[in-house]
């Protein structure tokens, strides 16, 4: 079915859909934490309209309720977290550029397509808003994952992992039209726990060896293992 042809709300769901996906490529390519945040705030409220638009189209009023919850967790709550994590641990200013760009853009590119193949067979729902919307949350997922990877600092990287949720988020807004309210509570009370949890080990991590570098990270257990050879007979 043609885009064009689809109701005024469901084209506005796939706009809004698409753009959520061009932030997680901005959370790629963003070199500053506090620009990074900013941009993972934008994906936020993204997700949580097409959440409150598809509960218009649908009737479903607890998707209203996600929406909100949405609102509050991933564009207010969160990311005022991580600004005051990122000034008690003095990464304002630092930056984390990628080490090859250009490489990691393409790569991304390649899940855009490859999530668009995987979501092919959904082609039984009523609209083709549904299929596209499957294969952006995809890319949302995967692009995630690709920040995770590629990603040196720690604070990044939690990024990462809460966009994917946002990409899961909408997959289940536009698949089953949401979950039920209480598994939506917990999945929140869940991530918001994760997040104080990420806050009390980097702060812990920051006053141990004085960096959030994952490189740094790794590179703690190798005096042990050389000294566990050197006492070996």
């Amino acid at each position: 079915m043609n885009p064009a042809a689809l109701p005024l709300l469901d084209q506005t769901v796939l706009v809004l859909a698409a753009m959520a996906l061009f932030t997680a490529f901005a959370l790629l390519a963003q070199t500053r934490l506090t620009a990074a945040i900013h941009t993972f705030a934008w994906q936020g409220a993204l997700v949580a309209a097409v959440a409150a638009l598809t509960g218009r189209a649908t009737g479903d009023a607890h998707l209203y309720v996600s929406a909100l919850i949405t609102l509050t967790l991933k564009v207010a709550l969160i990311p005022w977290m991580l600004h005051r994590l990122v000034r008690r641990l003095s990464l304002e200013r630092q930056a984390d550029p990628l080490q090859h760009p250009a490489l990691t853009l393409l790569a991304g590119a390649g899940i855009v397509v490859f999530s668009d193949w995987v979501a092919a067979p959904v082609a039984h729902f009523d609209t083709s808003a549904t299929r596209n919307v499957i294969a952006i949350s995809l890319a949302i997922v995967l692009l995630g994952m690709l920040m995770m990877v590629v990603r040196r600092q720690a604070v990044a990287q939690v990024l990462g992992f809460m966009a994917m949720e946002n990409g899961l988020f909408l997959a289940a807004v536009a698949s089953t039209h949401g979950m039920p309210l209480v598994v939506e509570l917990g999945v929140a009370f869940d991530v918001l726990v994760a997040m104080v949890l990420f806050g009390v080990f980097f702060l812990q991590i920051k006053n141990s060896i004085d960096s959030l570098d994952i490189d740094r990270l790794s590179q703690l257990a190798e005096p042990v293992e050389d000294d566990a050879r050197g006492d070996a007979p």
